[in-house]
């Protein structure tokens, strides 16, 4: 029987379900765009008339690259938050769950019916002077907005529980919740100034030209940051959740809580080092972001020493003795754990990806082809993706009073098997050619047989199957969902983490917000505070909106 104390509160459960549920629709959705967009690309199939394939490109990247993350993020933090600050959800934060949910719901509808109208076909990047209809800006407002009622609600929570349990130290996941959506609260305020007062009143008519390099940094200041708002729940699953899976304890407290803020500080004001080939901005401030990026390295290097002394010392626990011999005690046959440990490994490459593209040198060689689509895949269709699956198998579970049983175990692990096949045989061409010159973003074409071109086309060709096999995983991953709807009743645990004994304990500094916000926007001030004041005042002849499908 499921006690009072186990069970999540009915409303609870609705709101994360609804978030989770609608995450993986999208990720149905998106994943049959990427299979098509893949098969035009490699020359296997011809699109009908009415459909073009940068309308694909947009489809899937709108809907997988933020409408899953988003949704499946919130879903999940919400889970957590409810756990481990009292249990449930105040009423405020449930309502301000449901208003965002709702709001971010009819932004999705909208614009995902503009784009099949093709009427919204700007790519996800949506920036000037491609132009779309202005109800399609007016869906991303929706959008954005909805997501900040639910950090919001996460933020009552957390504040409400501070204020009951004086001097206490708040619970590390939910610590790393408030971390995850202040970033993105920040994040997106500069992609509200540009939907807000370039975008709408340029597609709306009520302004005839927009500057189109600050509608590109305005948007970088928020693309960049994007990236750790999809991983820092994935850092969560890692700290938190996977020490408790495999019957460990959190390495440090204070060293997860100290890369969660570093990240927050670094991961935002970085976000020209994805302009460096533009003009028009300065080179160095093209510099201090370069710099700042590459600071991000350390939380990230923490938290990698951080995870692996947790399995050492968990192995060593059991009797594990040689180097290596820890890896033997760890359980790879429970998919809870072995989907994220795999999204794990994979951010070794797709780190080292990232430093390329971060470097002014290295990136001129890779900018603007499939290295960077490549990059991009391993990161968040990687690292990212299989962390949620991960997270998904023990989440619904939990949430539903049903169990994960043996067969679910094994279907989850032929997923996660399947997922990483596609994507080493898509990724690694991805890779392979984007050295070769090919670009991104381009239907298929062999540039009148230019001999270069040609010399492309096998790998696109593996492109293509690497997403086929790619959609297999997304085709299992929802068969597995509904499984898990219909899982045998009983108790799955929701499994936070309980830090090691041996731990030096977190300093009260930590919990300092107004000290490290203030940092951040002073870093974020340095960062860009000259180059958009020399973007306004040299705003050039500006450009007018295009419309090029």
């Amino acid at each position: 029987m499921i006690t009072e104390e186990q069970a999540f509160d009915r409303r609870d459960t609705r709101l994360v379900l609804a978030h989770i549920l609608f995450a993986f629709l999208a990720l149905l959705l998106g994943g049959v765009a990427g299979l098509l967009q893949g098969l035009v690309r490699s020359g296997s199939i011809t699109l009908p008339y009415e459909i073009g394939y940068y309308q694909l490109l947009t489809a899937h990247g709108i809907l997988m690259a933020i409408v899953f993350t988003t949704y499946f993020i919130i879903g999940f933090l919400y889970s957590g938050v409810a756990r481990t600050l009292g249990g449930q959800l105040l009423s405020i934060s449930r309502s301000l769950g449901w208003l965002g949910f709702f709001m971010m719901t009819a932004g999705t509808v909208i614009a995902t019916i503009l784009i099949l109208l093709n009427k919204a076909t700007v790519l996800y990047t949506f920036y000037a002077p491609m132009m779309a209809s202005p109800w399609f800006y007016v869906a991303l407002v929706l959008i954005v907005v909805g997501s900040w009622m639910s950090g919001f609600g996460i933020f009552i929570q957390y504040r409400y529980w501070k204020r009951t349990h004086k001097a206490k130290l708040s619970p590390l996941f939910s610590f790393m919740a408030v971390v995850t959506m202040l970033m993105w609260l920040i994040a997106t305020l500069g992609v509200a100034v540009e939907v807000l007062f370039q975008l709408i009143p340029l597609s709306f008519g009520w302004v005839e030209t927009v500057n189109v390099t600050l509608s590109r940094t305005l948007f970088w200041y928020f693309g960049h940051p994007l990236v750790y708002f999809w991983l820092l729940p994935a850092y969560i699953c890692w700290y938190v959740i996977i020490p408790k899976i495999i019957g460990g304890k959190i390495f440090s407290d204070a060293l997860a809580r100290l890369s969660f803020i570093m990240l927050l500080l670094f991961s935002i004001p970085v976000g020209l080092h994805h302009q460096l080939m533009e003009p028009g901005i300065s080179p160095v401030w093209k510099y201090v972001q370069v710099i700042l990026t590459f600071m991000v390295v350390v939380p990230s290097l923490m938290t990698a020493f951080s995870l692996f002394a947790t399995f050492e010392l968990h192995g060593r626990s059991l009797g594990a003795k040689g180097l290596f011999g820890w890896l033997k005690k760890l359980p790879w046959k429970d998919v809870r754990f072995f989907a994220p440990f795999m999204g794990m490994l994979i951010f070794i490459p797709a780190g080292a990806g990232g430093i390329i593209n971060a470097s002014d040198q290295m990136n001129a060689v890779v900018h603007n082809t499939l290295w960077v689509t490549g990059h991009f895949h391993l990161t968040v269709a990687t690292s990212v993706a299989l962390t949620f699956f991960g997270i998904t198998y023990w989440l619904i579970p939990a949430m539903t009073g049903r169990v994960l049983t043996p067969l679910l175990h094994k279907l989850g692990i032929a997923q996660t098997i399947t997922w990483l096949i596609g994507m080493f045989f898509m990724s690694s061409s991805m890779h392979t050619v984007g050295l070769l010159g090919s670009p991104r973003r381009t239907a298929f074409t062999t540039y009148q047989d230019h001999p270069d071109a040609v010399l492309w086309m096998p790998y696109h060709v593996v492109m293509a199957i690497g997403g086929t096999i790619l959609f297999i995983g997304v085709l299992m991953i929802v068969m597995n969902v509904i499984l898990l709807l219909r899982a045998p009743k009983g108790y799955t645990e929701y499994p936070i983490g309980e830090v090691t004994e041996t731990a030096e304990p977190t300093p009260a500094i930590f919990e300092k917000w107004s000290i490290w916000v203030a940092i951040l926007v002073v870093l974020i001030f340095v960062a860009y505070t000259v180059p958009v004041m020399e973007l306004l005042n040299n705003p050039g002849v500006g450009a007018k909106g295009m419309v090029t499908w």
